[in-house]
């Protein structure tokens, strides 16, 4: 569990040794914000690069800062941390892990899916938070246990797909995120066949959006 403090060392300038992973916080949360600042940069090998209360702020800093990883979490003010994952990831490579609450499945996957590389609960201990931030940094995947099992549970779901094989064929391209024009080269179909088998999953999976069809062949195993 994160112990929280309300003071906080004033930040220092070691981000800019090359050795240090610079890590940006995204939390609405002050007190919980400037803790893991605060474990942060007392960390040998990290360093606490910024924090911010909201993504409208945070996306700008982020582009001009250039951290190594990210924690970001979901529920805050404006913009969710979901929609300022995937906004932060059309521009730039960096990790981020979501720290948060929520525990929702549905959360879980709509994170994954928007391009975060990690997923944890906020009372993971704090040795593990870093261990999470050195594992994501070095190409991993960290997730808080429980996180874990529910998401390889989902994968042993039995749902028998309501989808036709070249629905489930289409379905499959989009995970990839392919374009109408790459799927319909790569099927040896027209984009208008194309159109009209995606007009037909979001019916039969009853979603509006790329996105969630993805999410909801994910979550459902359908590919």
């Amino acid at each position: 569990m994160l112990k929280f403090s309300p003071n906080r060392k004033s930040r220092t300038t070691r981000c800019e040794e090359s050795d240090l992973i610079a890590v940006a916080i995204v939390e609405d949360d002050e007190e919980i914000r400037e803790s893991l600042a605060l474990l942060i940069d007392d960390a040998p090998g990290f360093c606490c690069l910024n924090t911010y209360g909201d993504c409208e702020t945070a996306i700008a800093g982020i582009q001009r800062e250039k951290p190594d990883v990210i924690l970001m979490d979901i529920q805050l003010p404006g913009m969710s941390g979901i929609e300022g994952v995937e906004r932060i990831k059309k521009t730039t490579a960096v990790d981020i892990i979501m720290l948060t609450v929520h525990k929702d499945d549905e959360l879980v996957f709509r994170s994954l899916c928007a391009g975060a590389s990690g997923y944890l609960v906020k009372n993971t201990k704090p040795g593990k938070i870093l261990e999470a931030i050195r594992d994501v940094y070095a190409g991993g995947a960290p997730m808080s246990s429980n996180i874990a099992r529910m998401i390889v549970n989902s994968f042993h779901r039995t749902t028998k797909s309501p989808l036709t094989p070249r629905e489930t064929e289409v379905l499959a391209q989009l995970c990839k995120g392919r374009s109408y024009k790459m799927i319909a080269d790569t099927l040896f179909v027209s984009e208008q066949t194309v159109h009209f088998h995606i007009k037909n999953i979001y019916q039969k999976l009853q979603v509006h959006s790329k996105s969630e069809a993805v999410i909801v062949a994910l979550r459902e195993r359908l590919v």
